[in-house]
C-alpha cells in the first residue's frame, strides 16, 4: 500500500469534515506546497515576492477544498498523498505563474518610463476585467498575423518558436511584430 496510515487517516478526517482535520492537513503539507511553488517559480525564472508566494500557496489550498474537496476525493491512492499533492500544486503554480509572466511580458514596453511596476499577479475581478478589456482593445486594433502573434504570445504564453510553428512564420519575424504591436499599444494609451 502506497498511502501511509497517517495520510489515510488524515484524508478520511478531512473528507468527513472532522474538527481540526483541515488545519492538520495544512500543517502537514504547507512546507511541501511552498517547496513546490519555490521550485516551480525558480525553474521558470520567475521571481516571487513573499506576498506572491502566500497568494500561490493560498490558491493551491483553495483549489484543494474547492467543490467539497473534489481534488482529495479524486485521489485514488496509486501514489503517496505527498506525491499527488506535489503534482496538484505544481499544476496550479504553473498555471498561475503563466498568467503572471504573460501579463508582465504584455506590460513590458507598454510603460512610458523606465520605472516599471510589476502588475498584481492576482488582481481583483474589476482589475482583471479591465486588463482583459485593454488586451482585447489592443487586439481589436490589430489584424491578421499581427493579432494572432500578440494573442498567442501574451494571452497563451507561447514562445517565439511555438508561434512560428503554429502560424508558419519565420521565428525571427515574431519579435518585430510584437514590437510594432507594443508601439501601437503605446500610441493607443494602453497601460
Amino acid at each position: 500500500m502506497v498511502l501511509s496510515e497517517i495520510d489515510r487517516h488524515l484524508l478520511e478526517r478531512c473528507l468527513s469534515r472532522k474538527p481540526r482535520a483541515w488545519e492538520d492537513f495544512v500543517d502537514r503539507f504547507m512546507g511541501l506546497v511552498i517547496h513546490v511553488i519555490n521550485h516551480t517559480a525558480q525553474a521558470r525564472s520567475v521571481r516571487l515576492t513573499p506576498e506572491d508566494r502566500e497568494d500561490l500557496c493560498a490558491e493551491v489550498f483553495m483549489q484543494i477544498i474547492k467543490d467539497d474537496f473534489a481534488l482529495l476525493r479524486n485521489f485514488r491512492g496509486h501514489s503517496s498523498l505527498a506525491t499527488y499533492l506535489t503534482v496538484v500544486a505544481r499544476r496550479i503554480a504553473v498555471k498561475e505563474l503563466l498568467v503572471h509572466k504573460s501579463f508582465a511580458r504584455l506590460m513590458e514596453g507598454a510603460a512610458s518610463s523606465d520605472v516599471r511596476e510589476l502588475p498584481d499577479p492576482h488582481p481583483g475581478p474589476v482589475a482583471r476585467l479591465s486588463n482583459r478589456e485593454e488586451i482585447h482593445r489592443l487586439l481589436d486594433s490589430l489584424q491578421g498575423a499581427e493579432a494572432e502573434v500578440v494573442r498567442m504570445y501574451h494571452l497563451e504564453g507561447k514562445s517565439y518558436q511555438e508561434i512560428s510553428a503554429a502560424i508558419g512564420m519565420p521565428e525571427n519575424s515574431i519579435g518585430p511584430i510584437l514590437s510594432r504591436a507594443r508601439e501601437k499599444m503605446r500610441r493607443a494609451g494602453v497601460k
